[in-house]
């Protein structure tokens, strides 16, 4: 099963890597949980899919919304990374919700079982677009849903968003990013205009409270980071220190406490089912 993940994922989330990512990752705006919950308003309970479910950031975050908490039947979680999946299982504690180890062309979830299927943060890394929509067409029922969700950096809203970015990209190596715009081209290809409708999409501002710590930390948590040798990973750092001191653009929440907004946009992209 591991042949169908990518390799930086692979060695990027793995064991030892877990606790940094849950820390430094930011959850998800409320509106964009009220907005999924609104693609299965004339459900209840609902039997909920998630693929690529990490440390249980975006479970977690189901689970506290007040349109969610009472409306879940069951969430059944998919991730290949052991050391996520083991992660997700100490953190995530309600009787509804389990976690098995798969892909996104391979659940392991029964035909039609699902009314949605979410994916947060994660989808960019999908090797095989063609074989994951018909997964996803094969385990929803026939008004169900993909939801695919992201935080993204608002370069835009602060310099300091844009340099960090730019500085941490030299290090990609090719890696899938969600900026390349690969996943669009998924939207016309006859694989997709067969099982879904064509796409919808939501943006939400969002502005996170942050520290230079924790911008450091991101940064730190990414896949493609993760795996660098311990020099470059050093000059990264120092580079990343030098673009926060230097602050362009920064927000201050306290300057006292060190504490400032960070910038995202939350996208979802969605996708119902023929």
């Amino acid at each position: 099963m591991t042949t169908n993940v990518h390799t930086v994922a692979q060695t990027g989330f793995g064991t030892g890597t877990n606790e940094l990512y849950d820390r430094a990752r930011p959850s998800y705006p409320a509106e964009s949980l009220s907005y999924i919950r609104q693609l299965t308003s004339g459900t209840a309970p609902v039997n909920i899919v998630e693929i690529g479910a990490g440390t249980g950031i975006s479970t977690r975050a189901l689970l506290a919304h007040p349109e969610w908490a009472t409306s879940i039947g069951a969430l059944r979680a998919v991730e290949p990374s052991d050391g996520m999946r083991d992660f997700w299982t100490k953190t995530v504690i309600d009787s509804r919700c389990t976690i098995v180890k798969g892909t996104f062309d391979d659940t392991g979830v029964e035909d039609r079982w699902a009314d949605l299927i979410v994916i947060v943060q994660a989808f960019h890394w999908c090797l095989d677009h063609a074989k994951a929509l018909a997964e996803f067409a094969r385990i929803l029922n026939k008004d169900g849903a993909v939801v695919l969700l992201w935080n993204l950096d608002d370069r835009e809203a602060a310099g300091w968003v844009a340099q960090a970015h730019d500085r941490m990209k030299v290090h990609e190596n090719g890696t899938p990013q969600f900026r390349l715009n690969l996943l669009r081209q998924m939207f016309s290809t006859p694989e997709y205009t067969s099982l879904f409708q064509p796409h919808e999409e939501k943006e939400w501002p969002y502005h996170v409270l942050t520290t230079d710590q924790f911008v450091t930390d991101r940064v730190l948590s990414w896949s493609y980071i993760t795996v660098l040798p311990p020099d470059e990973k050093t000059k990264l750092v120092e580079d990343i220190k030098s673009i926060l001191e230097r602050g362009d653009g920064k927000t201050w929440i306290s300057k006292e406490e060190g504490t400032y907004q960070h910038p995202y946009k939350t996208l979802a992209l969605v996708s119902r089912k023929k």
